[in-house]
């Protein structure tokens, strides 16, 4: 059973791993609502951090997954997912 969230900590992390950007987690968190590519983050590197999830939840996110456009989007889309499989 999954309990835990993807936190903005988390996401900010694979951001480095998934797509080498380096993004302070409070200014992710504080900047929810704005673009991922104002953060420098294209859908290539969206879709890298998707992947990464699934193979560490071990199940499958949304196919519209990669198409979030903001961390708050995208963040709330792969925690309800991870959490109604739950």
């Amino acid at each position: 059973m999954i309990t835990t969230e993807v936190t903005f900590d988390e996401l900010a992390a694979l951001i480095k791993q998934a797509a080498g950007i380096t993004v302070d987690p409070q200014e992710l968190k504080q900047s929810a609502e704005s673009p991922f590519d104002s953060f420098g983050l294209d859908s290539l590197g969206l879709l890298g951090i998707v992947g990464e999830l699934e193979n560490r939840y071990g199940r499958s996110l949304p196919p519209d997954s990669e198409r979030c456009r903001t961390p708050r989007e995208f963040l709330d889309l792969v925690n309800s997912t991870l959490t109604a499989g739950a």
